[in-house]
């Protein structure tokens, strides 16, 4: 725990419990941007080849975060949104085709296949509050069904799906699955082989534990070159780097959809993140995650008055607690917290907390102490 507390070196009395937004970085990833700063400073661009290493590291930590076959799988990307774009438009849509949803998703998941209506596409909302949301989920996907788009985790209400039995029941209906996988990914284990996804995407600024403008993006081989491309460069080419070649080609791995010059101060501080996750190992993390779910839930659920938004059953949750307090307004709710230093959001109709693997139990309980003082009053 103390090398945790030396990773994490938070200001005295700051109970941070957002990571469903943006995470705090480890103290390796500051550091790794801090020597990628002065290299920058004193020597320029002399090292490129070591910089292109740390990005080589961090696609291949990728894959196994992913379990995906090959680092060929991966794409780094801006973001979630890039990605889930790259699908929308990059499919050969028909008019008629439709496209199944949940009615709880991130406005990143939505809008992006609404904005195929142009097309023909029709986008079919499937609510999740039955006591059986894959299988509403699957019961949608009709004849004209070419793809379900789900989040592993819906960002507001922490409600985590059945991958697995998505992704079979997808496959024997033809139907493409596509994972915004942004509140598991580096929360608990993820795997593209077992879920039978086709693609799936996440950013890096939330449980990865990293900054925001650099994500990753899954493309199941047999698929990368049926996407049509819409962003061109030099770095996406088959022979990227032989400036002088007239004839080209995009490459044949998932390179493909990195038109231009990496991002490679995010990688140093991703790949430093990622380093932390896979020496603690991801099924520990998840297991520790968990933990501080249940201190959360046992401790709001003993309170009067408080009422959990969020699944109770440990199997549907992830890193999400959302919940309100009868009679205080969730916004005067979500001020209050706030001047108490807890770094929380205002998500689904209440206040959601998010910890993560590192946050220590007694965080959770100064919380819980705040929280049990606004109810007395």
């Amino acid at each position: 725990m103390s090398t945790l507390n030396d990773e994490f070196p938070q200001i005295d009395g700051l109970r941070y419990l957002n990571h469903a937004a943006v995470a705090p970085w480890p103290r390796r990833a500051t550091e790794a941007v801090a020597a990628f700063a002065q290299q920058n400073m004193t020597l320029g661009a002399r090292d490129y080849p070591q910089w292109l290493a740390v990005e080589t590291r961090l696609r291949a930590r990728l894959t196994r975060m992913l379990n995906a076959p090959t680092s060929a799988d991966i794409a780094l990307v801006k973001n979630t949104s890039e990605a889930l774009s790259f699908v929308a438009f990059g499919l050969d849509w028909k008019p008629g085709d439709q496209i199944v949803i949940s009615d709880e998703e991130f406005p990143s998941n939505r809008v992006v296949w609404e904005a195929l209506e142009p097309k023909g596409v029709e986008v079919i909302q499937v609510s999740l509050k039955g006591d059986d949301p894959e299988g509403a989920l699957l019961a949608a996907c009709g004849p004209k069904v070419r793809l379900m788009a789900i989040s592993a985790v819906q960002y507001a209400s922490g409600l985590r799906l059945d991958l697995r039995r998505l992704g079979e029941g997808c496959e024997e209906r033809g139907v493409l699955l596509c994972i915004d996988a942004i509140q598991q990914l580096g929360a608990m284990p993820f795997d593209v082989q077992q879920y039978r996804c086709a693609f799936a995407m996440a950013d890096g600024h939330k449980w990865l534990l990293g900054p925001e403008g650099l994500g990753v993006f899954y493309c199941r081989s047999d698929l990368r070159p049926t996407l049509k491309l819409h962003e061109y460069g030099w770095h996406m080419l088959e022979h990227a780097g032989d400036y002088d070649r007239t004839d080209w080609q995009p490459a044949r791995s998932a390179r493909r959809f990195e038109c231009g010059s990496p991002n490679l101060l995010g990688a140093m501080a991703l790949e430093a993140s990622l380093s932390l996750l896979e020496e603690v190992g991801m099924t520990e993390v998840g297991q520790a995650l968990a933990e501080r779910l249940d201190q959360l839930q046992e401790g709001l659920s003993a309170m009067p008055g408080v009422r959990l938004l969020s699944p109770t059953d440990p199997v549907r949750r992830a890193g999400i607690m959302t919940f309100t307090l009868d009679g205080v307004d969730n916004a005067d709710l979500f001020e209050r917290l706030k001047a108490e230093q807890i770094v929380c959001a205002l998500r689904g109709g209440g206040v959601r907390l998010s910890p993560h693997f590192y946050t220590r139990p007694d965080v959770i309980e100064q919380t819980l102490t705040v929280i049990r003082r606004l109810v007395a009053k």
